[in-house]
């Protein structure tokens, strides 16, 4: 008898750490994985709302084919450079995908802004998970390091930009399989 899913069946590591749920209306921010841009929109269901945010036309065609592929459908808009403007306190979760290089490579004061929309987007008690990617160590590293890669932002400095947003607590929640997620929660009280 088997108590363990085949690895074939079990969802991604980082669908599963988001924790959506059904009936959740969900915000992206960004689009590193099509595939997983695509699932992530599939889990609220009908009875939910799926949102992306992108920064490039070309990062929203490859969300709007994703959501395709997953046969859900998403509203998927194009911010430029600038912080998304987002309909105040109506979702439930925020999912940053910080492995995406133009937000891993923000300034610091460009990222709270974004968290900062974050934080205004969501209702009392949502919640915004950032999907980052660890940096690389090793001869993994040596090998595939090049000029024009960005380092992923140190752990504190995300944190550090989750709460000047306003998001309280803040924590760490994992590191494996090449990712870091860290989740802010909006508490009531906080602007």
């Amino acid at each position: 008898m088997f108590l363990r899913k085949p690895a074939r069946s079990r969802e991604p590591l980082p669908i599963t750490m988001t924790g959506v749920r059904m009936g959740e209306r969900v915000l992206q921010i960004g689009v590193h994985d099509s595939a997983l841009t695509g699932m992530l929109a599939a889990r609220p269901g009908l009875s939910g709302h799926a949102a992306i945010v992108t920064l490039s036309e070309a990062a929203a065609d490859r969300a709007r084919h994703a959501c395709e592929h997953a046969g859900v459908l998403a509203d998927v808009t194009v911010t430029g450079t600038e912080a998304p403007r987002i309909d105040g306190a109506s979702f439930d979760a925020a999912i940053v995908h910080d492995t995406d290089p133009a937000i891993a490579s923000l300034a610091e004061s460009e990222r709270v802004a974004l968290f900062r929309e974050c934080h205004r987007a969501l209702r009392v008690g949502g919640r915004l998970i950032v999907i980052d990617s660890l940096p690389r160590t090793g001869l993994s590293a040596l090998l595939s390091r090049s000029a024009s890669q960005s380092e992923p932002p140190p752990v504190v400095s995300l944190t550090g930009a989750l709460e000047a947003a306003g998001f309280r607590p803040v924590r760490l929640l994992a590191e494996r399989e090449g990712y870091r997620f860290i989740e802010g929660l909006k508490s009531e009280g906080r602007p």
